[in-house]
């Protein structure tokens, strides 16, 4: 089984990243199968190394973004948030 997109991205939607991940996913899985022509098999081994670990980082914000959202000091923990991420003037 090859999972592709955002079922190979199980994470929440608060990194916004997973629409970014499926359409990068399936555009790598369209240069496994143009570099394997003839040989489903080795595209798809080509194409499933990499998705997860690609994917780590966003999956680490997801999870840091959910628990800042949904905690015992919210919404002031989302306050905070955005008053440190203020524009440099």
């Amino acid at each position: 089984m090859t999972l592709l997109g955002d079922a190979a991205h199980l994470m929440s939607p608060f990194a916004g990243e997973g629409a970014n991940l499926a359409m990068y996913d399936g555009a790598e899985l369209g240069k496994a199968i143009a570099t394997n022509l003839g040989d489903v098999e080795a595209a798809l081994i080509a194409y499933e190394k990499d998705p997860f670990p690609r994917s780590a980082s966003a999956a680490a914000e997801a999870d840091r973004n959910l628990r800042l959202f949904f905690n015992d000091n919210s919404p002031q923990s989302v306050v905070e948030f955005f008053t440190d991420h203020q524009p440099v003037k």
